[in-house]
């Protein structure tokens, strides 16, 4: 357990809390301006590569009035990504806009040639990837053979050699000037039409200057935390915004939707409230069945219909949780039965016959969590398929990319194909290669990561005094956010006399705690924290701080990530 160190400068509000200067300092806002982002800050889009070559061909479909086809992705970012699209370019005037998702089972990851055959009755003109595109080199070339044009919106990390689009726009292409490289796939084309836009204004079309761009700013909020990317100042900026526009009740239908059906609370939503209800809510349709459902729901301005729609979502999500929890049980056993306690640096990969391919990603993000070590699992592509796709997971410190790229190098066509980020990535490779890769993934992940990176850290922002733990504190903890990857939430830690104690839900630990110097008791909740072990008098937590939302008015309670038992007097 480590304290983060931060030093607040000067010049912030006093309203705000000095809790909240030195969270924010410690976390590298040294100001309000860096805290808290606005809009008026964002990045301008005119150093993204390819933007000008991207906006003419756009430019061009919409005046000439011909099809332009988006093609999504089978997970959030791609959802939301596809949805920002079809909306933008109706917007800034595009009469002719449909769009497509490919089916993960039929057709795979990406516009691959099966999707690309499927789509080819649509005939469009200009087809655009969102979320995906920079690895797909044969299905680009088949769209391209059919005479169809190619703009490539993404942010996954491009190989040596990029496919053959008319276009390319993706802030991590060699060269690129954009300074943030941590867009999401829907920030990516949501500055797309950012420039389009501009481009339209400056050629006096009248749809431009009426285009409120900034109502997409819900779904843009949305893909950006379900995918996890880095909350950097400029996403926090376009989070911020879109969580506005969600807790003014002014964002999308199907959105609205499914925060009703997920039980939160629209005028207090947040970022965690995304990445835990919403988000995994969208993903399921894409895992189990068909993200065509999760962007009709996201398109839909119904309120009825769009109610419709997110209450199958939820249903799906249920039984993508019913499978998520039998495959970790499996991956449990298979990890005590073959992984040693401590190993030396190795990574792990993981496979089962049964599992289901749409949920190996949540399984080697629960894994990697548990091990601390980067985690791979595999799943047949299709039941009985010889061909397995796999979802990889890092830990700090290991671009997993650029160990996957190691292993190509270093062993021509093992992998069929891969494509991803530095803290996840995917794969497939034929089943009667697993020992061998795993093998190779192994002496490669030795070989490139830091032995010093397997020992599991927990930051904290220290302890809280007394006077802290109160509803003034627990609201603005909440409200200061949005919190996220690159920008965690506050974690606090202490030691606590344990006066109470009872197990809820059969899973989880309800606690009644007592801090020395605090009269008041304090109730604490550990979700999934009940080991058939009894708490010990005294316990130092690890926590964050949130208003009690059951019990109402200013009640507070912690919510406890980690218990460390500490030895009696």
């Amino acid at each position: 357990m480590r304290r983060r160190d931060g030093v607040p400068g000067e010049g912030w509000p006093e309203t705000m809390p000095a809790l909240l200067r030195r969270i924010y300092a410690s976390r590298g806002a040294h100001d309000i301006t860096a805290a808290q982002p606005k809009l008026a800050q964002l990045l301008p889009p005119d150093t993204l590569s390819n933007i000008d070559a991207a906006t003419e061909l756009l430019a061009d479909a919409i005046a000439s009035g011909e099809r332009i086809l988006v093609v999504g992705d089978f997970d959030c970012d791609g959802a939301t990504a596809c949805a920002v699209a079809v909306r933008g370019l109706r917007m800034l005037g595009a009469r002719d806009v449909v769009h497509a998702v490919p089916n993960r089972v039929t057709h795979g990851y990406g516009l691959s040639p099966a999707l690309v055959e499927t789509l080819a009755p649509l005939s469009p003109a200009l087809l655009v990837t969102v979320d995906h595109g920079i690895a797909c080199h044969a299905g680009i070339a088949a769209a391209r053979a059919l005479g169809w044009r190619v703009l490539v919106t993404d942010h996954h990390l491009p190989g040596d050699v990029l496919p053959p689009a008319d276009a390319i726009v993706n802030p991590n292409l060699p060269g690129d000037a954009f300074p943030s490289k941590v867009l999401a796939g829907v920030g990516v084309i949501f500055y797309v039409l950012m420039a389009l836009r501009a481009r339209l204004r400056v050629q006096g079309d009248a749809r431009a200057t009426d285009a409120d761009l900034g109502s997409l700013l819900d779904l843009v909020a949305v893909g950006t935390v379900a995918d996890l990317v880095p909350l950097d100042a400029n996403n926090r900026a376009l989070v911020s915004a879109g969580l506005r526009r969600l807790r003014a009740r002014r964002g999308c239908a199907g959105l609205h939707a499914l925060i009703e059906i997920a039980g939160r609370e629209a005028a207090r939503l947040t970022a965690a409230d995304i990445g835990f209800a919403i988000g995994p809510r969208i993903n399921a349709a894409g895992r189990l069945e068909d993200m065509a459902i999760g962007i009709e729901c996201l398109l839909s301005d119904d309120g009825v219909h769009a109610r419709g729609l997110a209450d199958t979502l939820h249903r799906i999500n249920a039984e993508r949780r019913a499978v998520q929890q039998s495959m970790l049980d499996d991956a449990e056993a298979a990890v005590a039965a073959q992984v040693p306690v401590d190993p030396a640096g190795a990574g792990v990969c993981l496979f089962d016959a049964d599992w289901h391919p749409g949920v190996v990603g949540l399984v080697a993000s629960k894994m990697k969590d548990t091990l601390h070590r980067p985690v791979i699992a595999f799943a047949p592509a299709e039941p009985g398929s010889p061909q397995l796709r796999g979802s990889a997971r890092s830990i700090p410190g290991l671009h997993i990319r650029d160990v996957l790229a190691a292993v190509d190098v270093a062993h021509p066509g093992l992998i069929e194909r891969f494509g991803g980020h530095a803290m996840a990535a995917g794969l497939s490779l034929q089943r009667d290669r697993l020992a061998a890769f795993t093998a190779a993934f192994a002496a490669a992940v030795e070989r490139m990561l830091d032995p010093a990176l397997l020992r599991a850290e927990i930051l904290t922002d220290g302890p809280l005094r007394g006077e802290e733990f109160d509803i003034v504190h627990a609201a603005h903890l909440r409200d200061a956010g949005p919190w996220g990857q690159g920008f965690p939430e506050p974690l606090f830690d202490g030691e606590f006399a344990v006066v109470d104690w009872r197990v809820v839900g059969s899973r989880h630990l309800k606690l009644t705690l007592r801090l020395d110097g605090h009269a008041r008791p304090l109730s604490a909740i550990h979700f999934g924290g009940w080991r058939e072990i009894a708490p010990a008098a005294r316990e130092r937590l690890v926590y964050r701080l949130a208003p009690d939302d059951y019990r109402g008015g200013d009640a507070v309670q912690l919510v406890v990530e980690h218990r460390e038992p500490l030895p009696t007097a």
